[in-house]
């Protein structure tokens, strides 16, 4: 499933039920007014409180449906996407905002012709309009920025089944930047998305079960729900389920399992990873004893900061050979990390290290 990202860092603040004054401006393009608000090519200047980015809209898998053979030899694939748009084929106004977003199928790039086709298709109910639409509100794209407004969408769209909406409305509660935060109503959110099998929501659903936060301590909940997380791609699923797998807890106690998934996430960049990684290796106390590959993993957490991956590194250097270390060392130069393209996508939308989102609740 091919994502594309815009390669903007921008935010994500929110409102809960009572989003904003503004509301009602948003609503009314959902009462049957004949046009969207009008939209602006004026970038607003609010990023710096921004933490999300919502833009990770992927290219409609349908182009049209009320094409007309004739006019195919006329009229470029553009030309033909907006007539059908015209027309009010949903598909070509989503086909044309996403276009017009990022430069493809012929189009150059503009945020105000993106808004308008976003604004065209969420006119009409469809749940993938609703939810881009807020997207652009929220970063500022083609409009003036507006959390409350976007919060608006989201919730229009996840109403609709809309998962990715309701994940982009639940971190919104659940930081509660630019709005009141409400943590109990975002997982709500991610509970409605989890059961539509989204891997992020399952992720933020299951962490809560793990953890005792937001939601009654379960592990036998929280296991299927991390699994498939991690199953998915993402790496600090792969983490906590390589825990999970360590202390028995929601599973039978598997450290053959536990490596696995520790590999897994060092493969694609997880810190904490190398360092549990390391430890168990060093240790070889349930799993076999791997001084060697240790070494590697406290050498790449030191260069990345984890605090005491220097000191243990250099206590296994006392009982390696020269050329074992020079080896070691050798081998951590050429590590690369690989992450999936969920892990990308939740660091580049949500931010590194979601569970904090849990963790920091009160």
């Amino acid at each position: 499933m091919k994502k594309t990202y815009l390669s903007l860092i921008l935010g994500m603040v929110l409102t809960s039920h009572a989003y904003a004054a503004d509301e009602s401006s948003v609503l009314s393009l959902f009462e049957g007014t004949p046009e969207a608000e009008t939209a602006t090519s004026t970038q607003t200047k609010e990023k710096k409180d921004s933490i999300f980015s919502f833009l990770n809209f992927k290219k409609p898998q349908k182009e049209g449906t009320n094409s007309n053979p004739t006019e195919k030899n006329t009229l470029s694939p553009l030309e033909q996407s907006m007539k059908l748009a015209a027309q009010g084929d949903v598909n070509a106004q989503l086909l044309l905002g996403y276009s017009y977003l990022y430069g493809e199928n012929g189009a150059k790039v503009n945020y105000d012709k993106a808004f308008e086709y976003y604004a065209q298709a969420a006119m009409q109910n469809d749940s993938i309009g609703l939810n881009n639409l807020g997207s652009l509100y929220y970063s500022g794209i083609g409009v003036s920025r507006s959390p409350a407004k976007a919060a608006v969408l989201f919730e229009k769209a996840a109403k609709l089944g809309n998962a990715e909406a309701a994940v982009n409305l639940g971190f919104m509660l659940i930081s509660g930047n630019g709005t009141k935060k409400n943590s109990s109503l975002a997982m709500d959110y991610f509970e409605k998305a989890a059961a539509a099998k989204n891997p992020t929501a399952e992720f933020m659903l299951g962490y809560a079960y793990y953890s005792g936060k937001l939601r009654p301590r379960d592990y036998d909940k929280a296991a299927p729900l991390i699994k498939d997380a991690a199953a998915a791609g993402f790496d600090e699923a792969q983490y906590v389920l390589a825990q999970m797998y360590m202390n028995g807890l929601g599973f039978p106690q598997n450290y053959g399992n536990a490596v696995k998934n520790l590999k897994q996430a060092v493969s694609q960049g997880s810190v904490e990873a190398m360092m549990l990684l390391g430890n168990t290796l060093a240790l070889g106390e349930k799993y076999t004893k791997d001084i060697y590959t240790a070494h590697v993993m406290f050498n790449l957490a030191a260069v990345r900061g984890m605090p005491g991956a220097a000191d243990r590194r250099s206590v296994l250097e006392e009982k390696m050979k020269i050329d074992e270390i020079l080896q070691a060392q050798s081998e951590a130069e050429r590590y690369t990390p690989k992450p999936s393209e969920l892990s990308n996508y939740i660091r580049q939308t949500f931010g590194t290290n979601i569970r904090n989102y849990i963790d920091e609740v009160k």
